[in-house]
């Protein structure tokens, strides 16, 4: 099994460690449910990663191959759900923008900034990669990927 799904979990529980401690949890605001549904999908499709380093990492062929048709039946989706995340996330940051203002000085307001810049560009490349595979472009997408992962986490944290 790979570290990524120990991760995701954590990264999972965290959330909703988060959301249910919210100070009006279950009556939250529009730009938590907004949030938290953005973070689900990030967290439904960076399980793919997981998905395929188990498939590269696991020595029984049995388990590569259910595997990797259970991947190739979840790429149709896989572009989808990153913009809707992305589209969550963009109505998370303007539901949040519109109540609180733009403090950039804030640095949980910065975090998430930053993320939804380098989710953008995580969409773009995945985009792109349907057109043009490189491998160059495949470790872009995967290292955003993973820096999106650490800049949500900082982001759920502070």
């Amino acid at each position: 099994m790979s570290k990524w799904f120990l991760f995701n979990f954590i990264l999972l529980v965290i959330l909703l460690w988060n959301v249910t401690n919210y100070f009006s949890f279950p009556n939250l605001p529009l730009h938590i449910w907004f949030g938290v549904t953005g973070a689900l999908l990030f967290l439904y499709n960076w399980t793919r990663n997981a998905v395929f380093e188990t498939i590269r990492n696991v020595p029984n062929r049995r388990t590569k191959v259910r595997l990797a048709r259970f991947s190739k039946r979840v790429v149709t989706i896989h572009r989808w759900t990153g913009n809707i995340a992305l589209l969550a996330i963009l109505v998370h940051g303007l539901l949040v923008v519109n109540h609180y203002g733009l403090i950039l000085s804030h640095s949980k307001m910065l975090v998430g900034v930053l993320a939804l810049l380098v989710l953008s560009f995580q969409v773009v490349t995945g985009w792109l990669r349907l057109y043009k595979p490189t491998i160059k472009l495949r470790y872009i997408h995967l290292y955003t990927g993973m820096a999106l992962f650490f800049l949500i986490l900082l982001h759920i944290i502070l």
